[in-house]
């Protein structure tokens, strides 16, 4: 089950350094969600990739993997012989609930769970790779170093999804995207608080009206 975020209605001082511990990894689905336009779009298209550049007796690599979701949408698009789903992650509150989420939902494709660095991970007869949202989070110095293996370790037509924020050279661009990207962000804020209102005013009418209240 997941829960919605709160996390950010703390004071700042108050969250400390960001890692993707427990609390994290409680209320990921609702924050991505809320975060990222079109999250559940891309997840969608993750599958259809899969089902078009997947090949049998090969591998898929979801590195970042999160709780999972890329990793469901593949193996629901794919039922190839001999294929296999590796999904890695640092984050031991990630990848124990991704293990869940993955034995919850049967399917002929096996799954193997890893937690670990994805930086020290080889890629091998691979026809699909997926870095979904993962590069922001290395170094600078190591991101092409990532790309450089997967490049190496994909098979002749294989794939490499990269869903990724960009920077742009063109400033006026960078700081319409920035500012539209951040606009997106409040709007789920005040969505939420909307919600959040009209369900409370629904239980307070719901029980005014249970005790005979006008």
């Amino acid at each position: 089950m997941s829960h919605r975020d709160t996390l950010f209605s703390a004071p700042i001082a108050s969250l400390g350094d960001w890692t993707f511990d427990e609390r994290v990894a409680e209320v990921f689905p609702d924050m991505i969600q809320r975060s990222v336009p079109g999250y559940s779009n891309i997840i969608s298209m993750i599958g259809m990739l899969a089902e078009r550049f997947v090949q049998p007796h090969t591998q898929v690599y979801d590195l970042g993997c999160s709780l999972g979701a890329a990793t469901l949408s593949v193996r629901r698009n794919i039922s190839h012989p001999g294929c296999r789903i590796i999904a890695i992650d640092n984050s031991p509150a990630m990848v124990e609930r991704c293990r869940r989420h993955i034995d919850a939902y049967k399917a002929p494709t096996p799954v193997e769970v890893i937690e670990g660095d994805i930086r020290d991970v080889a890629i091998e007869n691979a026809s699909l790779v997926i870095l979904n949202f993962t590069i922001q989070f290395l170094e600078p110095g190591d991101r092409q170093a990532i790309l450089n293996k997967v490049y190496q370790g994909l098979n002749p037509g294989g794939a490499l999804v990269l869903s990724e924020k960009f920077s742009f050279e063109d400033a006026h661009v960078g700081e319409l995207l920035f500012n539209m990207h951040h606009d997106f962000k409040r709007r789920e804020r005040l969505q939420r608080a909307g919600d959040q209102s009209k369900t409370q005013h629904a239980g307070k009418c719901n029980a005014d009206r249970l005790c005979g209240n006008p």
